[in-house]
């Protein structure tokens, strides 16, 4: 089962002016890490997820040209500009991993694929102090199913996925560190909705196929 994964960062006595410097320098990392360059899409949320948004702009996306999206630090200024410790805000940016096409046995092939990611910077106070635990910056990567292949039909195609799990794999972590180290955080957390360590799934996947 295919499971939501998250990056959760939290940086020491961090004040609300300094959180666009860390939104900005967290997302100038995907480009150096099999992500786009330019951010597609901001939302500003006030006060909690249950109300509407105060600000949302999609600038585009240009995959292979230079047009369209936004450079970081251009979105986040845009978006911060409107600086609430009861905001969140929330931005769209790009990034690339080998999946599995849909396709039985041999018939299935793994193909290289953007996703859209969402980096999110909580204010002190959103949704009573949701940065405690999700972070005061969130990386929502979607479906954890690119690092944990469950195809088992085949020994070849087994063969094939584990190479492309592995460099999924080798990715994340890259980009974990990138931003980490980039943003200056001090403490990390990679997670998932249902709790499952995704470390040891991944040793029990990757057991299972020697």
């Amino acid at each position: 089962m295919s499971d939501t994964l998250y990056l959760s960062l939290w940086y020491p006595n961090l004040r609300l002016a300094s959180l666009p410097e860390k939104l900005t320098a967290v997302l100038s990392e995907f480009a150096a890490h099999g992500g786009e360059a330019k951010v597609y899409a901001a939302t500003v949320w006030p006060v909690s997820w249950k109300e509407s948004p105060v600000f949302q702009r999609v600038w585009g996306r240009g995959v292979h040209s230079s047009e369209g999206g936004i450079e970081p630090r251009l979105a986040v200024e845009e978006a911060l500009e409107l600086m609430h410790d009861d905001y969140a805000y929330e931005f769209q940016i790009g990034w690339s991993l080998w999946e599995l096409e849909a396709g039985v046995g041999l018939d299935a092939r793994w193909v290289r694929q953007p996703r859209l990611v969402r980096v999110t910077g909580y204010g002190p106070l959103f949704d009573e102090g949701t940065y405690e635990s999700d972070g005061h910056i969130r990386l929502d990567f979607g479906s954890d199913a690119p690092f944990l292949d469950e195809w088992e039909e085949d020994k070849e195609l087994n063969a094939i996925s584990a190479r492309h799990v592995e460099e999924n794999v080798r990715q994340l972590v890259e980009l974990t560190a990138g931003v980490e180290k980039a943003s200056g955080a001090t403490a990390r957390l990679l997670w998932s909705e249902l709790g499952e360590s995704l470390a040891q799934r991944l040793a029990a996947r990757l057991g299972g196929a020697n």
